[in-house]
Formats: structure tokens, sequence, C-alpha cells
């Protein structure tokens, strides 16, 4: 595949990712430019936990878990993402270590931005520099919606809300959205409970018609 062909697609990739939604199209297209595509297999380590840090990723294909260890050496998941998120961008701020890993669910294509390319691009785009702290912003805000269900909400409450958080994919039944394949334990760390406990609170929901399975998938009703 010559350059000018990757770059053209590097490009329509760009232009469907909403963190450059508001970046002119002659400045896109020089950030285009300066992106290595890189592929990573099923099970990959992209980013490592604790390891410098020199590129950022936007994910144009395939799913990634986000994961740090905890004080007993478990790994606990902290999210999923996909096509059009991206990642490792703090590393590339702030000059420290990778805060957590990212490994590929699936096979995936990634675009990659060095930390030099990257600093230049946000001091020449501001509305680029706006779109990753609103980005940032919406995580941090995530993050501490997660902690206040720690602290207030019952176990089955916060099952529910992080399978309405996940299921993003359409099905063939209106009204009806699947999360990725998940498991107890996969559930049980990101709401910060036992395995067993989130087994009893699955039942729960399907028991009250709420929640369907299928295979590792959970079937609930979206949003909107």
């Amino acid at each position: 595949m010559s350059t000018e062909h990757r770059s053209k697609e590097a490009l329509e990739s760009l232009r469907n990712i909403g963190l450059f939604s508001s970046v002119r199209d002659e400045d896109l297209t020089a950030i285009a430019t300066l992106l290595i595509e890189r592929r990573f297999p099923k099970h990959k380590t992209i980013v490592e936990e604790g390891l410098p840090g020199d590129y950022m990723y936007i994910i144009r294909e395939g799913r990634v878990s986000v994961s740090k260890l905890s004080d007993d050496g478990r790994e606990k998941i902290l999210e999923f993402l996909e096509a059009g998120d991206f990642f490792g961008e703090m590393a590339l701020l702030d000059n420290a270590p990778r805060s957590a890993s990212v490994r590929a669910l699936s096979d995936a294509r990634v675009l990659a931005l060095s930390r030099g390319d990257f600093l230049n691009v946000l001091r020449a785009n501001p509305d680029l520099a706006m779109a990753v702290i609103q980005e940032l912003t919406r995580r941090l805000r995530q993050i501490d919606e997660q902690a206040s269900s720690l602290s207030f909400q019952r176990v089955t409450q916060r099952t529910r809300g992080l399978l309405v958080r996940l299921a993003k994919e359409p099905t063939d039944r209106p009204g009806i959205c699947a999360t990725p394949a998940l498991t107890h334990q996969q559930i049980a760390d990101m709401i910060g409970t036992s395995r067993e406990t989130v087994t009893r609170a699955l039942k729960g929901l399907k028991e009250q018609g709420w929640l369907e399975q299928d295979g590792k998938r959970y079937l609930v009703p979206s949003e909107d």
C-alpha cells in the first residue's frame, strides 16, 4: 500500500472520530500524515502499566480493554474501548509512566501519534486541544460517578448501570442493545464487588425480565 493511500485512509478514519470533528480539513490532512498504522493480534498488550509512553493511539478497528493491577496482583478491568476511541494520551501530557495497561480483545488496527507530534498538534489546533480536555473531563466525571455508585448504590443498581453504559452494539431487536462479551469476574472488578455477588445480581435482573443473555454478551433495553 502506498504512503499516499495510507494517508487517505488515515484521513477518512479521523473524519469519523468525534475527537477530530471540529478540526479544519487542512489541519486534519496534516495530522493524517503524522499517523503511523499499527496492527495488534488478539490478546496482545498494546500499552503496559508502569512503562514510559511515547505514543497515543486511536482505534481504527477492533476492541481493547483498559486495566490496572490491584494490590494483590489481580487484573482489574477499568474500561472497554472500541473504534473511534483513543488512549495513551495521559503519559504524553504529563511525561509520567503509563497509568494502565491496554490489551487487544480482538485483532486491532490503531493509528499511533508520537509524543512530539501530539504536543505540536495540540499547540497548533486549539479546537483539538479543547476536544482532548473535554474527553479527559468526561472520563474523570465517569470515575467520579463510579466512585459515588460504590458508596451509595446497591450492587444490583451498579450492575445494571454498568451494563447500560457498555451496551453499545445494536441488535436485530428494536430497542435492545448488546454489551461486549463479559465474565462475571470482569463485571465484579468494574463495580467493586465479588463475583458471587454479581452472579446473584445478574440472576435477579434476569428474573425481573430486564436482562437477557446471549452467550457471554448481555442484552439490555437501549437508553433511548
